[in-house]
C-alpha cells in the first residue's frame, strides 16, 4: 500500500475532522499499517485524547512545530503519517507548504500530498472544498468525505461546481455514514477508541451487546471506503512508476 501524508481538515468547525482521523488511525492499526500521527487542534485535542498513544501535538502557525512533522515524515518514509487539522487552518497551512517547499521535500522521498475535506451539508463546506483545490490545484490529491453524522442532505454538493473541479482533480468522494447518535455519545464520553467500543465488555468504556454490532457494521462499511481510498493510491502510485512519472 502506498505511504502517503495525510492532511485530514475541512476548515468549518464541528464537521466531524477529528472523528474521520480518529477512523483512518483505527484503520491504519486494524490493517497493521505503521503510522505517525499529529493532532493540531490546541482547543480540543480530540485526536490525541483518543489515539495518545499515536498522536504529537503540533502548532499550525508554528513553522518549526511543523517542520518537524515534515522531518518525522522524511524519517519514516514507511509509515503513513496522519495529521488532523483544526479550524480554519488552509491559510498558515499554505504559507508553510509554499516557503518551505513541502510538496517537492516529500516528493523526493516518496511520499505523496492527499488532503480530506470532511463536510457537512452546508453551502460553506462546499465553498471551502472549492478553495481548497483551488488554492493546491494538481500538486496533491483529495479526498472529500460527506459526513452523514452532520447533514443529510447533499443536493447542494453534487450540483455544485465545487464537486466537478474536485472531480476534475481526480478526487475520491466517500460517504461517511451515520452512526447511532446514541452509541457515539459513549464512546466519546468515555474517551473510547473505535477498538474499545468493539471488543470492551466490561467496565467503564463498555457498550451493550446491539450497540457493539452497530459499531462493529459502521466501522466495517467505513473500512470499505478506505480500501478505495487507499487502494486507488496504490495504483496511481504504481502507475506513475511504471511510466517514470
Amino acid at each position: 500500500m502506498a505511504k502517503a501524508f495525510n492532511l485530514i481538515g475541512g476548515e468549518k468547525g464541528g464537521v466531524g475532522k477529528s472523528v474521520m482521523a480518529r477512523l483512518v488511525a483505527q484503520y491504519f492499526i486494524d490493517r497493521d499499517l505503521p503510522f505517525v500521527g499529529f493532532d493540531t487542534d490546541r482547543s480540543h485535542a480530540t485526536f490525541r485524547r483518543f489515539y495518545a498513544d499515536f498522536a504529537s501535538p503540533v502548532v499550525i502557525d508554528d513553522f518549526a512545530s511543523l517542520d518537524a512533522v515534515a522531518e518525522a515524515a522524511v524519517a519514516a518514509p514507511d509509515r503513513q503519517i496522519l495529521v488532523d487539522l483544526a479550524a480554519q487552518t488552509l491559510a498558515p497551512l499554505q504559507r508553510w507548504c509554499e516557503d518551505s517547499g513541502l510538496f517537492e521535500l516529500l516528493g523526493e522521498a516518496g511520499l505523496p500530498v492527499r488532503f480530506w475535506h470532511v463536510m457537512d451539508d452546508g453551502m460553506d463546506s462546499v465553498a471551502m472544498l472549492e478553495r481548497l483545490v483551488t488554492t493546491f490545484g494538481r500538486s496533491v490529491s483529495y479526498v472529500v468525505v460527506l459526513n452523514h453524522g452532520r447533514g443529510a442532505d447533499f443536493a447542494a454538493f453534487h450540483a455544485s461546481a465545487a464537486k466537478r473541479i474536485a472531480l476534475d482533480h481526480q478526487a475520491t468522494i466517500i460517504e461517511l455514514r451515520r452512526l447511532h447518535e446514541g452509541s457515539m455519545r459513549k464512546i466519546d464520553l468515555h474517551d473510547a477508541s473505535f477498538w474499545a467500543a468493539i471488543n470492551v465488555r466490561s467496565g467503564d468504556q463498555q457498550l451493550g451487546l446491539l450497540e457493539r454490532q452497530r459499531v462493529k457494521i459502521w466501522l466495517s462499511r467505513v473500512y470499505e471506503d478506505l480500501d478505495r481510498v487507499f487502494g486507488a493510491t496504490a495504483q496511481r502510485a504504481s502507475a506513475q512508476g511504471a511510466s517514470g512519472g
